[in-house]
């Protein structure tokens, strides 16, 4: 006896029920939110891939930055003539500096602002423009937006970013933290091997019950640092530098260096530093990031002149002098790179891989080509938040869902309902 054909009725269920599916599938994007109650406000980073060709000045412009900070964030070399009108190409991947404050409760970045040109909408500005570190419902609401559809050309937005502070460290040693958008080649043990930390403290910082991660997610991803011990007084006080890059401060004067696997700033004259105040070290002749060693039977003798911030205006200097068990090497500084020309494809887009094992026991990891890598280019958005342990600190948190932008959700479900349509008239 043949088959019967199904009825419109079992048609429809079944329509109804992947429908349902779909949306529970593709809302499930999450991130990571810290929970705050105190006015205090840390460094923090997001990872963003430019949408198209864009001006150094345009890129930091777009996240309300001095477009130094984002090129030192990205270990890039500032000395570079018309730096700051070098063309970044499209699908390049930077490390953008943010502060983050506690806004409503929670860790968000609010100094982000953008003005609406024509054609934008809160989906394409979230979606498009700031590569989905945002959501449209998140720009709807921060802004009162009543009717999304309808932007006015000019309309300043404020754009709320993720972000996490964790006390700026990570399991007790100096961290700063990078908000990064997953991609869909992207796995946990890759992004852990990419950014030198390990599948657990991941897990552990976005309070994740599995290695199972989605696109658009935005994970808190821990980068080893080097931090100051500037009096609270100084300008700069808390500057935190990761690993292999290096910051400007005190009005651009002082180069603060952090080398790969260093603790420790290491803080030189500025290449642009022009008017300038005293770097001289007093009661020495020694000059701001100097140092001489001298070997004794009781060790080696060290005196250094150390960057202690910058206070009114005055460059804060300090002789310091120990007796070391043996002498000190050279400092070794990152090796800073000309502004990029190009977005190489390469390995990068293939899936993260995971830490190997080498011949020696250790773990290989992936180098970082001078602190600028290119991932893949993101599908759907992400948002949220979750809990986490950082620092011999407990944050309370959870995971919460973000929806799909509405034009991207419209097309889905629109594209499941004619196949689902094409499907059932072939079998009645």
């Amino acid at each position: 006896m043949p088959n019967p054909k199904p009825s419109s009725h079992s048609l429809f269920s079944t329509l109804f029920l992947l429908i349902t599916f779909s949306i529970s599938t593709l809302v499930s994007s999450k991130s990571t939110i810290e929970p705050c109650s105190n006015a205090d406000s840390c460094n923090a980073m997001v990872g963003y891939t430019l949408y198209t060709d864009l001006k150094v000045s345009e890129v930091a412009a777009l996240f309300g930055i001095d477009p130094i900070s984002l090129l030192t964030a990205n270990n890039i070399d500032i000395s570079y003539p018309d730096v700051e009108n070098h063309i970044l190409p499209s699908q390049l991947f930077v490390k953008v500096p943010i502060t983050c404050p506690c806004v409503d409760g929670i860790r968000k970045s609010v100094s982000t602002h953008y003005k609406a040109r024509p054609s934008d909408t809160l989906s394409s500005i979230a979606d498009s423009i700031y590569g989905g570190l945002v959501s449209a419902d998140q720009l709807r609401e921060a802004n009162s937006v009543s009717d999304p559809s309808v932007l006015d050309v000019g309309q300043n937005l404020v754009v709320p970013l993720p972000c996490t502070c964790f006390n700026n460290s990570d399991n007790g040693l100096p961290a700063i933290y990078l908000s990064y958008v997953v991609q869909p080649v992207d796995t946990l043990a890759g992004i852990a091997a990419r950014y030198h930390t390990t599948i657990t403290d991941l897990m552990n910082v976005n309070a994740m019950g599995s290695t199972a991660i989605s696109p658009g997610d935005i994970l808190a991803v821990p980068l080893s640092a080097c931090t100051s011990n500037f009096p609270r007084y100084a300008s700069d006080y808390g500057l935190i530098v990761p690993n292999g890059s290096y910051a400007i401060t005190a009005s651009h004067c002082v180069q603060c260096s952090c080398s790969a696997g260093s603790r420790n700033l290491y803080c030189t004259p500025a290449s642009l530093a022009v008017s300038c105040s005293s770097m001289q070290c007093r009661g020495s002749n020694l000059m701001l990031g100097n140092l001489t060693m001298q070997q004794s039977s009781a060790g080696c003798n060290v005196t250094s002149c150390n960057y202690d911030g910058y206070v009114n205006g005055t460059i804060n200097t300090m002789l310091s002098v120990s007796l070391q068990p043996r002498c000190p090497g050279a400092p070794q500084l990152p090796t800073v790179i000309p502004p990029p020309t190009t977005a190489t494809r390469q390995s990068i887009y293939a899936p993260a891989p995971a830490p190997s094992p080498m011949e020696s026991g250790g773990l290989h990891w992936p180098k970082s080509q001078g602190g600028i890598m290119l991932p893949p280019l993101g599908s759907f958005p992400a948002s949220g938040p979750a809990a986490s342990t950082a620092a011999g600190s407990v944050t309370s948190g959870c995971f919460v869902i973000k929806p799909l932008a509405a034009s991207q959700l419209t097309v889905a479900l629109y594209g499941l309902v004619c196949l689902c349509l094409t499907a059932g008239f072939r079998l009645l």
